[in-house]
């Protein structure tokens, strides 16, 4: 069952509800929260990347490589190596 239908209004009224509150469309909101999440799990745990996209809600690593691109400018193997060497040289 869908979110709107438990709460008893139509998607779309969930929708600008929830854009008015939090201030972007709830799809951008948990394209950006699962990024979050996978770029948090990249530098903080040896999983593979298709492993981090499993536990994130995406179907495989291209599919989260091409939202992570989107969403961070750079690829998760990318953020991974740049945040080692940070780490290293920190």
């Amino acid at each position: 069952m869908h979110l709107a239908a438990e709460v008893g209004v139509s998607r779309a009224a969930l929708a600008r509800r929830f854009t008015t509150l939090v201030g972007e469309p709830p799809m951008s909101y948990l394209a950006d929260w699962r990024i979050t999440l996978a770029a948090d799990m990249l530098r903080e745990t040896d999983d593979t990347v298709g492993t981090i996209a499993r536990k994130v809600g995406y179907a495989n690593a291209f599919a989260l490589s091409v939202a992570f691109k989107r969403l961070r400018g750079t690829r998760p193997s990318d953020h991974r190596n740049s945040e080692s060497a940070q780490w290293r040289a920190g």
